[in-house]
């Protein structure tokens, strides 16, 4: 081996530019991240080629004296740190001091820059190789300009490594999404080419900050989100959250900042996938723009080159804080929140504007309970899914499942009309609907029922379209949860204990975490060093998998410190039980029996979707059936 020896500053700075330079894409992240840092309220990007050949970014923020100019290019060379309590507790988006030394080893820089208290500005060039760096006078309102050109000029093998010109600025595009939605303070430029991409104001109001959502992630997000803002225990949780039937294909609108910095954080995505899993289909991804704040020494943001991970000194605490407060806010959806939604996207933002909601549908308020609905059972009807008459909102009595079951029972065995009855038979009365507009529940009144599946209902915005058997299939699931839940989870002996062989790992976490496994209804004991006996198990899931169901148990210990299997797999079971003991297709119902499962449905959970994910129900607007007969024109 040859002797140890120091790297030359130049290949130093070429070793730290892997890290930190790996496409256009991560210059303009540094660059712009460094003008956020100033206090710049304007940031200005100018790329050509991708930013192959040009990278200009300026700023209005405080600048660079002229004596650090030749400073701000050296290595780990910054002022935002000082001291180890510094580091402890980063408040800015950069802090390592590497990124401008790193970016002028491998292109031709200049920065240009200027303090208000300096009568003139100052630049600075330098070119890769020799890293010898140049000052002169310059011309430069206060702030910062820094030109990046020919990127990776001096080293062909990494500019081999560049996609084609579209690509390397849609990796430009994103970045610049990203930052715009982290800083609402900021105004945002991006010219490509001499061709405006996006021209983004500060946005300091509620509305502006919901324009330039709209403007980056789509109008249709925002149409279809959920606002979200919740405090505990010194973290905060805000931002918009998409409902359950504005889903994805991939994950490619999911945005998490901590502290204004966008991160990429497995237990982040853990927790809003746990919140997801009773209302998303399958395969689906939700979309998210989320910020949560907390303690800037409670967070380890030194834990990867490119910053986009974090450490969270309490990660337990930090995952139940974001499960609970975005379960609890799509489980207060309810169908006027989501009729809300589907208006937004018909009638448009200037008809939102002249009735007073805004841009988007506000969220639900906490602890409001669902309007007063008429009764519009008729004389000597009980409603036949809870009944929900002029009780406001609430069911006349509190079914459990085994209602839930028997009512379905009673329809199969000829407690409902048949399909043969109803053809031959008068229909049910309809029910006159009353006149005053404003007691008018959210999923209107039935009118029909369509080939033995679907619910027709009329509101005053059009017609509105509900899968009767998807509807109650999670009516029934909600109540089966929430009788388990009060029952408590019952645990059952195995007559013969499940023998696991585990990693000395996996069985010390067993004896550590002894009474949360109890609690799950798992009877654990570690027989020997890589040894575990498995005795008891919740009694619902007497037929599961017991080692695969351990094994996945302690996963999820190891990488997330609890697990949720034993819920997820129980509140499957619930699931098939609420799908046999559901309403079927061809059974005709009466009209008081549909609008009593309408009313069901709004004081229920998540009921905008079936246990598999599904949508329940449907709005086709005033609007778009006049386009269907071309009315108005």
């Amino acid at each position: 081996m040859p002797h140890i020896q120091l790297l030359s500053p130049r290949l130093a700075n070429q070793i730290a530019a892997g890290e930190v330079v790996e496409r256009p894409a991560s210059v303009v992240k540094e660059l712009v991240e460094n003008a956020l840092d100033a206090g710049a309220q304007r940031v200005d990007i100018e790329i050509e080629q991708g930013g192959a050949k040009l990278i200009r970014v300026r700023d209005d923020g405080s600048g660079i004296g002229e004596a650090d100019l030749p400073l701000a290019l050296s290595r780990h060379a910054t002022s935002k740190i000082t001291t180890l309590d510094d580091l402890e507790a980063v408040g800015t988006l950069g802090f390592r001091g590497e990124a401008l030394a790193s970016i002028s080893s491998v292109s031709r820089l200049a920065l240009t820059s200027r303090t208000e208290d300096q009568e003139a500005a100052a630049r600075v060039e330098v070119e890769g190789r020799d890293m010898a760096a140049s000052i002169s006078p310059a011309a430069h309102p206060v702030g910062t300009t820094v030109e990046v050109r020919d990127l990776f000029f001096n080293t062909p093998a990494r500019r081999k490594f560049l996609r084609t010109e579209k690509t390397e600025f849609n990796h430009v595009d994103e970045c610049i999404r990203r930052q715009a939605l982290g800083r609402f303070d900021a105004g945002f430029t991006l010219r490509h080419n001499q061709r405006t991409v996006q021209s983004l104001r500060p946005a300091h109001s509620d509305l502006d900050k919901e324009r330039r959502i709209g403007s980056l992630c789509g109008q249709q997000f925002i149409d279809n989100a959920v606002v979200i803002d919740a405090e505990a225990t010194g973290l905060r949780l805000w931002g918009w959250v998409a409902l359950p039937t504005f889903s994805r294909s991939q994950a490619d609108l999911q945005y998490f900042f901590v502290n204004g910095r966008v991160i990429r954080d497995k237990l982040v995505a853990h927790a809003v996938r746990q919140a997801y899993r009773d209302v998303l289909y399958n395969n689906r991804h939700p979309a998210f723009v989320l910020y949560l704040e907390v303690d800037p020494a409670t967070v380890d943001v030194n834990v990867h080159p490119t910053k986009h991970e974090v450490r969270f000194r309490d990660g337990r605490l930090v995952h139940d804080f974001i499960f609970r407060t975005l379960h609890k806010a799509l489980a207060d959806v309810r169908p006027d929140d989501h009729f809300r939604g589907a208006v937004a996207q018909s009638v448009g933002r200037e008809a939102e504007a002249a009735t007073g909601f805004g841009p988007q549908h506000p969220a639900p308020t906490p602890g409001a309970q669902p309007q007063p609905a008429p009764d519009v059972r008729g004389a000597g009807h009980g409603g036949a899914f809870g009944g929900y008459g002029s009780h406001g909102g609430q069911p006349a009595t509190d079914w459990q499942a085994s209602d839930q079951m028997a009512f379905y029972q009673s329809l199969n065995q000829g407690g409902g009309v048949s399909g043969a009855e109803s053809a031959t038979s008068s229909p049910a009365p309809a029910v006159t609907p009353p006149q005053d507009a404003e007691e008018e529940p959210p999923l209107g009144y039935a009118i029909a029922q369509l080939h033995g599946i679907y619910i027709l209902a009329q509101s005053r915005s059009g017609m509105i379209v509900v899968d009767m058997h998807a509807a109650h299939e999670r009516i029934t699931y909600e109540r089966m949860k929430r009788a388990l839940a009060e029952q408590d989870l019952k645990s059952q002996p195995l007559l013969v204990p499940v023998s696991l062989a585990v990693s000395q790992k996996e069985a010390a976490l067993v004896e550590s975490h002894g009474p949360e496994l109890q609690q799950l209804g798992l009877q654990i004991e570690r027989l020997g060093p890589e040894t575990l006996a498995v005795r008891q198990i919740p009694a619902l899931l007497r037929g599961a998998d017991t080692e695969q169901l351990v094994r996945d148990v302690l996963a999820d210990l190891i990488q997330h410190g609890q697990s949720d299997r034993v819920e997820a797999m129980t509140h499957e079971l619930l699931g098939t039980m609420a799908c046999h003991g559901s309403v079927r297709a061809n059974r005709q119902l009466t009209i008081p029996e549909m609008n009593s499962l309408l009313r069901d449905m709004e004081a229920t959970e998540r009921s905008g979707q079936c246990n598999h994910g599904r949508p329940t129900w449907t709005l086709v607007t005033l609007s778009e059936l006049d386009k269907l007969f071309l009315r108005g024109r």
